[in-house]
């Protein structure tokens, strides 16, 4: 999470701000909040005393100072304010309710048919119910999708994967439920909660990779997690990769999705005659898992591309770092062969060294990443627009106990 500037004075702001930095980045003295959000520490003092008296904050030990006495840090009392996370797939969304912390509270996955005609109205029924259910202060509601959201603020969406185009989901989903609704690429969500939660604290321009039905990519530099002119930004899996290759799902062919994706990793094994026709991506992993080495090398050629595709990603974008996550790292293992080796390869001298972190995988993880979506809006105004600023007047108004 990065602020868009110095936040002002007001109080109101420099509340919610105290609150959203605590819950995201931990325990903090007040000279380290005063630096983080631009602002006096004598305003930090002010506020944080009003906080203290209202039970959103406390304070926890004392930590050592530069030459002065010993600085108290300050804690949030997390139950300050919760989100509502959605990962929406083809068949079915995740749901998960956390604390503004990012401490999971619950999670579950609802049966959901994305191709049928009133796809939208049974979402809005599933998340009203999440809300309905939620306990506490509740924030707003993040919602990530595979596809192209025209910005979080509208919540317009084209998702092939779905059978979405120009999906109104954002404006239903608001008119349906009544709180905040912000909406994203599901990948950038991701790319979101690294940067409040993950290895993206310590780095301020990384690529988020995942690899599983599809192939896609979060970009973040500066802090901020890059969109484009209309939110497609990242889409790595639609970089034409051969002439004549496999049809994609985009409607191009020879697309990088097309060959290392779910659908190119069965269509290679059957050419391989690792598996029949019937076969599933977990029957080749089960096959690779027991040695078979058709199997194997069906998972490093799609490595060897990975590699060489994210080589030139490399190349445009200048990252620090490359964080790699998705439903197909438990057989990484098998695409690491391929991938170290061209990736590598492929990337000039200077750049041969980048550094590529692999992360263990939950489904629960795509909804807490849309979960991230509200919890770092109100202080990324110039990307959640008018329902950042919902999502700030109600982080202001936490002892109304009994809202949503």
């Amino acid at each position: 999470m990065s602020l868009n500037g110095p936040v002002t004075t007001r109080g109101d702001l420099v509340r919610a701000a105290v609150l959203g930095l605590l819950g995201t980045r931990g325990p903090s003295s007040r000279a380290d909040i005063a630096r983080s959000l631009g602002v006096s520490p004598a305003t930090v003092t002010q506020t944080t005393k009003e906080l203290l008296a209202r039970e959103l904050v406390i304070e926890l030990e004392s930590v050592p100072s530069q030459g002065g006495r010993p600085a108290r840090l300050l804690g949030l009392v997390r139950t300050a304010g919760g989100a509502i996370g959605a990962k929406v797939t083809p068949n079915h969304v995740a749901l998960v309710s956390v604390d503004l912390d990012g401490t999971v509270r619950s999670s579950r996955a609802v049966p959901f048919d994305a191709g049928h005609p009133s796809a939208l109205d049974t979402l809005s029924d599933i998340l009203r119910s999440a809300v309905a259910d939620h306990e506490g202060h509740l924030l707003g509601v993040g919602v990530g999708l595979p596809g192209a959201v025209d910005s979080q603020a509208s919540g317009i969406v084209d998702a092939p994967t779905l059978g979405w185009d120009r999906a109104p989901v954002g404006p239903t989903l608001r008119a349906a439920l009544g709180v905040p609704v912000l909406v994203d690429n599901d990948v950038n969500t991701l790319a979101a909660a690294e940067s409040v939660y993950g290895i993206g604290r310590q780095h301020s321009s990384y690529l988020v990779v995942t690899i599983g039905l599809g192939i896609g990519c979060g970009i973040v530099q500066n802090g901020s997690v890059s969109r484009g002119a209309h939110g497609g930004a990242g889409e790595i899996g639609h970089i034409p990769v051969s002439i004549d290759g496999p049809p994609c799902g985009c409607g191009n062919t020879g697309c990088l999705e097309a060959h290392i994706g779910e659908s190119g990793l069965l269509a290679s094994a059957i050419a391989a005659r690792v598996l029949d026709e019937k076969g599933t991506v977990a029957d080749l992993a089960a096959a690779a898992h027991a040695g078979d080495e058709r199997a194997r090398a069906v998972y490093a050629e799609a490595g060897h591309m990975l590699g060489r595709g994210l080589s030139g990603v490399v190349h445009m974008v200048d990252p620090e770092l490359i964080v790699l996550m998705g439903e197909g790292m438990t057989e990484w293992a098998f695409w690491q062969a391929g991938f170290e080796e061209s990736f590598r390869r492929h990337l000039m001298p200077a750049r041969r060294n980048i550094p590529y972190v692999t992360e263990s995988w939950t489904e629960s993880q795509w909804a807490v990443g849309a979960a991230c979506l509200v919890l770092a809006s109100p202080f990324d105004a110039d990307t959640a627009g008018a329902q950042g600023e919902l999502v700030r007047a109600r982080l202001q108004d936490v002892t109304a106990a009994g809202s949503r």
